[in-house]
């Protein structure tokens, strides 16, 4: 099984924990994408649920595949929160934000009373750091941030597409994409860049994940936080 296939197995996997009725926070990646045709699938079978999108793109895909989609506004508790990562380590920790979402990703999980993480294989590690951390800041402040995240011992580059234009996210700010090498503390770090004025939020999720789904070879192995 590829990684693409490990990908699909555990977005499949990840639908048996969504029930009728349910209000569910849709991720944001390449990952995530996966889940999407096979909910609609459900969707259309005739499963009652409403959906928060974490970014204006999963909010266009899913609509466009008839997902009903709600808002914070509207549903300030959510039953379960869908997502992927770009690394997991064995006591669950996630770095997250490859897509650029991770600020709306943080506050949805947040308000989850589950959250499910899909993976393939490869985003498993034994210490997070092969991954950046993305972190989300105001530009005005952007300089300053960059200048004491290279204090914390971290490179840092200003995230830009592929044709060299800033990123700008949803809310309006920019990314910094800050390679620290392994963290074995991601706790830590996460206080410390929490501390850092101009930072509006970063892709370390710490003790939020309470399942993870990865695709291995011709299964799905399920792993369950400690909490």
């Amino acid at each position: 099984m590829g990684l693409d296939q490990e990908k699909q197995a555990a977005a499949r996997e990840s639908l048996r924990f969504i029930n009728e009725g349910d209000i569910v926070g849709l991720g944001t990646g390449s990952t995530f994408n996966y889940i999407l045709a096979p909910l609609a699938e459900r969707v259309h079978a005739g499963l009652k649920i409403l959906c928060i999108a974490t970014s204006n793109q999963t909010a266009k895909a899913a609509a466009e595949l008839g997902i009903p989609l709600t808002t914070l506004d509207e549903h300030q508790q959510i039953n379960l929160d869908i997502d992927g990562a770009d690394e997991i380590d064995p006591q669950l920790s996630l770095i997250k934000g490859g897509g650029g979402a991770f600020l709306r990703e943080k506050i949805v999980a947040s308000a989850a009373k589950k959250l499910v993480i899909i993976a393939d294989s490869s985003k498993q590690v034994t210490t997070l750091g092969k991954a950046p951390v993305p972190v989300e800041v105001v530009p005005f402040a952007q300089a300053l941030v960059a200048k004491e995240i290279k204090d914390l011992g971290a490179s840092v580059n200003l995230r830009r597409d592929k044709q060299g234009k800033i990123v700008v996210t949803d809310e309006g700010h920019h990314i910094l994409d800050c390679a620290f090498g392994q963290i074995p503390d991601p706790r830590n770090l996460e206080l410390q860049l929490e501390e850092i004025p101009g930072v509006l939020g970063h892709g370390l999720f710490v003790n939020m994940a309470d399942v993870v789904l990865i695709g291995r070879a011709d299964s799905v192995i399920e792993l369950n936080a400690k909490k």
